[in-house]
């Protein structure tokens, strides 16, 4: 071994300092492994790094030198990406105002704790598919359990959250914005044109209409693949990722009541650009695309309700002097918003809020309830180390934490409910979960519709808006909203 120089031996030493101290954070020892390699790439040299350098083909080196930088660049953007910041983008409208589609966001992983990853063999900047390969972005093998580095703080009421969605175990490639098992329901109840009168059944009953429609639903899809696309399971860590905000903390009871959310019994303050939806009715024109962007309402959300006999019915009965009735819009609306449009009698002649039969299927899908968007609960949210006693009236609730969250088997017999093969009416939850709304209440599919999101499941907390696009317009009519451009995340 030739004999280092006396700055050789000071990198190699800030080196190792700096990969113990990351070691030391991430509890893992098994990167000691590694120790030989830094070893040799600073002092030793046994291990020919650089090789190509010395190749006579100037084109041999210059295309080892692209791919050198290239895969330096991805293992650099690998571990940023894991431990401390993950570039995101605002997808959809559910937490308009506060975030816009076409919001890019750095989301921080320090703010809550960086994952060790479950699939640690991945390919960077991919969530989950390689882009034009249309090919797994990741290895299956090996899956690590789930484990958080220390972070600077825990998840709190209010924040703006990116996790990846708890219902997006199991896809269907064709469908992959619709959760397989709303999905299967909805298909399933199709095939029974004939509706059950919930009300009538027990509890047995309606699990077992429930278990009707859901296989009929999943065998539907599963002899469709050309229709539904393949049926893909997907690790935690390899889910979509969405953003909402935190609404319920571990060990609160939530409800709503006419679209206001109560904790423990108390009125939770609403985000002050919170949206629902609203059918308004005009006096007889269009409203115009001007005032469309006045108000800033999208081309996505100007919706024209043409079911005349549902405008009647609901009391939207406006004629113009033609007799035909007035253009009817289905928009979500600020408070702002609201009263612009109220204000102006000229142009606007009723408005009132949106019916539930515009909305879907509630959480849980295998219980009645009657819950719909606006009145929902009162619903306990699991805390890590909670017992609770289970029933026929939450166990539905309940038991996908149970089984697909937290890995138990859980059987319901005729002499009551098993966990693991064994016989029990209580069970003591292993994670924290959290309730996960959009801002955008009536345009939002959030935990009403799926659920709890496990504390596994947290990814960062989104802390500036870097970049932001609005897709209705050009380049050169507003496209850059610059005004957005590095705003904190509230």
């Amino acid at each position: 071994m030739r004999k280092a120089t006396r700055t050789q031996w000071i990198k190699f030493a800030v080196v190792t300092v700096l990969y113990f101290a990351f070691l030391i954070w991430v509890k893992s020892w098994l990167g000691l492994i590694v120790l030989p390699f830094i070893f040799d790439a600073y002092i030793s040299k046994k291990i020919p790094w650089n090789f190509w350098k010395e190749a006579k083909n100037p084109t041999v080196r210059s295309i080892m030198s692209w791919i050198d930088a290239i895969v330096f660049a991805l293992v650099a953007v690998y571990f940023v990406n894991i431990y401390i910041f993950q570039n995101y983008q605002i997808p959809s409208s559910s937490l308009e105002k506060s975030l816009l589609v076409g919001d890019y966001l750095y989301v921080s992983k320090l703010s809550y704790g960086p994952r060790v990853p479950n699939t640690p063999l991945s390919m960077p900047l991919a969530q989950h598919t390689l882009p034009v390969l249309n090919t797994k972005s990741y290895i299956e093998w090996p899956q690590w359990a789930y484990k958080r580095v220390p972070g600077l703080g825990k998840v709190k009421r209010n924040d703006i959250v990116v996790f990846n969605f708890p219902a997006g175990d199991t896809v269907a490639t064709n469908f992959q914005q619709t959760d397989f098992y709303t999905l299967a329901y909805t298909e399933g109840q199709r095939l029974y044109p004939n509706p059950v009168n919930m009300d009538s059944l027990t509890r047995q009953q309606q699990r077992a209409v429930y278990d009707l429609y859901y296989n009929a639903g999943r065998n539907l899809i599963r002899s469709n693949p050309r229709m539904y696309g393949d049926i893909v399971v997907r690790p935690v860590d390899r889910r979509e990722n969405y953003v909402k905000r935190c609404v319920g903390l571990p060990g609160d009871t939530l409800e709503i009541k006419d679209a206001q959310v109560y904790i423990d019994g108390k009125p939770l303050e609403n985000p002050e650009e919170m949206q629902l939806n609203y059918l308004v009715q005009t006096t007889g024109p269009y409203i115009t695309e001007e005032m469309f962007r006045e108000l800033g309402i999208s081309k996505d959300d100007q919706a024209l309700i043409s079911n005349e006999g549902l405008l009647v019915e609901l009391g939207l009965n406006h004629r113009d002097a033609q007799g035909r009735l007035a253009p009817t819009y289905d928009l979500p609306l600020t408070k702002r918003m609201y009263e612009a449009l109220a204000g102006n009698k000229k142009l606007v002649s009723h408005i009132i809020m949106e019916p539930e039969l515009f909305s879907g299927q509630m959480y849980p899908l295998n219980l009645y309830t009657k819950w719909d968007r606006n009145n929902y609960g009162p619903i306990w949210i699991p805390k890590k180390g909670a017992t609770i006693k289970l029933t026929e009236d939450n166990l539905p609730i309940y038991e996908r934490p149970i089984r697909a969250y937290e890995g138990n088997r859980l059987e319901v017999k005729e002499d009551g409910i098993y966990i693991n093969g064994e016989k029990t009416d209580e069970y003591t939850f292993k994670m924290d979960y959290y309730w996960m709304m959009g801002d955008n209440r009536h345009n939002s599919a959030d935990a009403r519709s799926w659920g709890f999101v496990p504390e596994d499941h947290v990814v960062g907390k989104p802390l500036v808006v870097w970049l932001s696009l609005d897709k209705d317009r050009s380049w050169f009519d507003g496209k850059i909203r610059w005004n957005r451009l590095f705003k904190w995340v509230g």
